[in-house]
């Protein structure tokens, strides 16, 4: 745990809870409008939530070597976040814009 700083953990730390929390609150949004689009955001938030876990653990552990694999796999989970963010943005784009048929949960239904 000596390899960052006690406020460098607290960011560590608050950004993982708050990305939790993120993902939470798009789902309730989905299930409150009724739109289930946003759902498809929740789901790519994943990978980048498991980017911030490997991130944090391999700090958790002083950086050992043995895990450097770690880094491997975050820097692969940030790509897929990226690209599944990317992806769910599109999509609510195009729900919102009529661009596709209409689906379960859209809310010119």
């Amino acid at each position: 745990m000596h390899a960052l700083s006690i406020p460098t953990w607290m960011v560590h730390i608050s950004t993982v809870i708050e990305w939790i929390t993120a993902i939470i609150l798009v789902w309730k949004f989905a299930d409150i409008t009724g739109w289930g689009a946003w759902r498809l955001l929740s789901w790519g938030m994943l990978p980048a939530l498991v980017s911030a876990m490997c991130a944090c653990t391999w700090h958790l552990f002083d950086n050992l070597p043995t895990l450097e694999w770690l880094v491997t796999v975050q820097a692969g989970t940030t790509l897929l976040g990226n690209i599944t963010l990317c992806g769910a943005a599109w999509w609510i784009f195009r729900q919102s814009h009529g661009q596709s048929p209409s689906v379960e949960g859209d809310p010119k239904d």
